[in-house]
């Protein structure tokens, strides 16, 4: 590292942040026109959002689509820039969305990446996945120099066990690490990553808060998932014999949802903010809902508080259930909690 370069962290700033992948990565039939994904993220601004999550390979029918969103809504809203902190994830192969964590893709995929951006800067750079062929410590090398040219502001990891983001954070300062984390998927709080990342100080992004919209009610069977979706493509819910066992958890939201008068979204996010009571037993917790319309964005910003008494007895509710299904494809799989 260049003896000029003070090694940092990009701070992560509010209580939920905005996944942007809902914007361009949907149903063929869905594409959602630029004025609306506009509108959505002037709405996240206005509710207070600061921490924005992108990626190189979100996109439907264009894997660059989220990132041309993002340069013409900078072209358009050029002082808003300022006001957003965003993460971008790359380093995958394109065509097979397979992690190459090769010195050579990271080099490829943030040029690609910062070309979209103002000034060809992103606050953080995350690779999508471990690849597990290239150690951490190599991919965390492999960024650096984008930092110190001042094309990257910090580094984020993505579906990282604690070990690994320990054998990073020795490397470089670890700004943030993403993982689907929800009601009903809660390995970061038993993998070490919650343990590691209080340690560290380092906050945890929250993807798929909801479940992947599961945890809202709206899907009761597969006839509710349009055919084009990417949940067709996932364990959990591959058939209605899956959907309808794993559906306990629905009707646990349910409850607290109708007992306090606000939406199943809602208190699927006051649970994971909830974690942050608690700065002894756990690390911050930022939940990155995504929605592609301003009314659903602002739902989803409204903070709904629990109380101590109510945590303690999801958390004991949510101890006894028990989920069937895979959370991604067979394949993509190997890649999580690496």
């Amino acid at each position: 590292m260049s003896s000029t370069t003070t090694p940092k962290r990009i701070p992560i700033e509010g209580s939920t942040g905005y996944g942007l992948m809902s914007l361009t990565w949907t149903s063929p039939d869905k594409i959602i026109p630029q004025e609306q994904a506009f509108e959505t993220i002037n709405n996240a601004l206005a509710d207070g959002v600061r921490f924005f999550n992108s990626g190189e390979f979100y996109g439907t029918g264009d894997p660059h689509l989220n990132l041309k969103y993002l340069r013409a809504y900078f072209e358009k809203y050029p002082k808003n820039r300022s006001k957003m902190i965003i993460s971008v994830k790359g380093s995958v192969d394109l065509t097979t969305l397979a992690p190459d964590n090769s010195p050579e893709n990271i080099k490829k995929s943030i040029e690609n990446i910062v070309s979209y951006f103002p000034n060809n800067y992103i606050d953080l750079f995350e690779p999508a996945r471990q690849d597990l062929k290239h150690s951490v410590e190599d991919v965390v090398k492999a960024i650096i120099p984008f930092i110190e040219a001042g094309k990257v502001g910090g580094i984020s990891l993505s579906e990282v066990k604690g070990e690994t983001i320990e054998r990073a954070n020795k490397i470089y300062p670890i700004s943030c690490v993403e993982v689907e984390f929800s009601m009903w998927a809660t390995e970061p709080l038993t993998n070490g990553t919650n343990d590691v990342c209080r340690k560290n100080g380092v906050p945890i992004i929250g993807y798929s808060p909801l479940g992947r919209g599961f945890l809202t009610g709206n899907i009761k069977s597969t006839a509710d998932i349009d055919k084009g979706s990417i949940l067709n493509w996932f364990g959990r819910f591959k058939d209605d014999e899956t959907i309808k066992a794993n559906y306990s958890v629905v009707e646990l939201v349910t409850e607290y949802a109708k007992s306090k008068g606000v939406s199943n979204a809602q208190i699927a996010l006051a649970w994971i903010r909830k974690h942050n009571d608690f700065p002894e037993k756990y690390a911050r917790f930022v939940p990155i809902p995504s929605s592609s319309n301003p009314k659903r964005n602002h739902e989803n910003n409204t903070v709904v508080e629990l109380t101590d008494a109510e945590f303690d007895a999801i958390n004991e509710k949510l101890s006894k259930l028990k989920f069937i299904g895979s959370r991604y494809t067979e394949a993509a799989e190997q890649f999580l909690n690496v």
